[in-house]
């Protein structure tokens, strides 16, 4: 008789996408989602204009932003946000930056290879771990990313950021926007896109504006030339229409309807508080079945750290930490592939330049049912693997 991880599995989730981006659409979502789509107009008539800004209206809302802070849709994602404000105000105050995973670190190299300045910082931690916020000096601008996409760390949200600060804080929260409750006080600028917890369409980013961060853009101009895409200021201040639904450049009017049908489902299910239970239901249920594995643990070890979207993995049975890198890499990419020939479990595997393991999306648009229902064939597709190292 084959023994409980040995057994192929007979029970699959109703839903198999678990990528952490673009993410799992939500319950019940179809085509017909998009039916009423402004296809064939344009995004500056009157109509255009009015869904844009009701995306912008309806995500202040559910979020819960102050009522002084401006909330824009922006280019190239969550990318193209926090590349905005990187290049439109660091560079007249010094930088600390905080680099726990794949893309804060490319904040980092950008800060310092790019931008080049002179005076910044990095304060660095490992996969799973959060830096030491009392290493950052809050006189400077600090950059810092809320939820590790690709570590499955996060800051909790009583992260020790003072509210009265000389710096701006600018906060990459991509993957914690609808998932996460964000402290706006200790913020001032906050990015994030379509694609993650509401499980939007790609290439569109949201950037989130406080008043000191208006205020220093306005005052204090980008010590470099700007490229129209990145600009958000004009001789006049700040380029208000952005903030009303007037892009920089086309949006898509089939994605723009996409994220309105995401917002409208967000208040049907309780809004914030709705989605950050249904986040954590998820990360819940895994953990769980993580406490009674006996090779698999969350890579980030501290249970305040750990994201309830962004959930990752790594592999600790004997036979596979005594591989190499590469054949660690191997062995973790034959239990993803596992899982997507068999339809349970699709674009599970780790970041590329995570430790080798597995990550699966908890994100709001995911049910707890589901992730349930994959995790014996987790344990199956392991059990195959290692058959195969035994």
């Amino acid at each position: 008789m084959p023994d409980a991880l040995t057994a192929k599995p007979s029970v699959r989730p109703a839903n198999p996408c678990f990528s952490s981006g673009p993410c799992a659409k939500r319950p019940g979502w179809s085509l017909n989602a998009l039916s009423d789509a402004l296809v064939g107009r344009s995004h500056r008539s009157t109509e255009g204009r009015a869904r844009l800004n009701e995306v912008i209206t309806r995500s202040k809302a559910i979020l819960g932003m102050p009522d002084d802070w401006v909330l824009g849709i922006v280019p190239a994602s969550d990318t193209g946000a926090v590349e905005m404000v990187l290049w439109s105000i660091l560079g007249t105050r010094p930088v600390d930056v905080l680099a726990f995973e794949s893309f804060s670190a490319t904040w980092a190299n950008d800060i310092i290879a790019q931008l080049k300045l002179s005076d910044a910082r990095v304060l660095k931690a490992e996969y799973g771990e959060v830096p030491d916020l009392s290493q950052v000096d809050w006189a400077r601008d600090v950059v810092l990313t809320w939820n590790g996409t690709t570590s499955g760390a996060r800051l909790p949200y009583d992260a020790a950021i003072p509210t009265q600060r000389d710096g701006l804080v600018i906060c990459d929260a991509t993957s914690a926007a609808f998932a996460m409750d964000l402290p706006w006080q200790k913020l001032d600028v906050v990015t994030w896109s379509w694609q993650k917890v509401l499980g939007g369409e790609a290439a569109h980013g949201m950037l989130a504006l406080s008043p000191r961060a208006v205020e220093r853009l306005v005052s204090t101009p980008a010590p470099r030339a700007l490229p129209k895409i990145f600009r958000l200021t004009s001789s006049k201040g700040l380029i208000d229409g952005i903030f009303r639904g007037d892009t920089i450049n086309t949006p898509s009017m089939l994605c723009v309807e996409d994220a309105l049908d995401g917002l409208k489902w967000a208040e049907s299910v309780g809004g914030l508080k709705g989605l950050i239970a249904r986040s954590e239901a998820n990360l819940a249920a895994i953990a769980g079945w993580e406490a009674q594995s006996d090779w698999a643990r969350f890579l980030a070890p501290d249970p305040k750290h750990r994201s309830s979207t962004a959930i990752c993995l790594r592999i600790v049975a004997p036979w596979f930490t005594a591989l190499d890198h590469a054949g660690q890499t191997k062995a973790a990419k034959q239990i993803v592939s596992l899982l997507g020939r068999e339809g349970v479990a699709l674009d599970v595997g780790s970041y590329r330049d995570a430790p080798p393991g597995l990550r699966l999306w908890g994100g709001a648009t995911v049910e707890t049912a589901d992730l349930r229902a994959v995790l014996p064939w987790l344990d199956w597709a392991y059990a195959q693997v290692r058959g195969q190292h035994a």
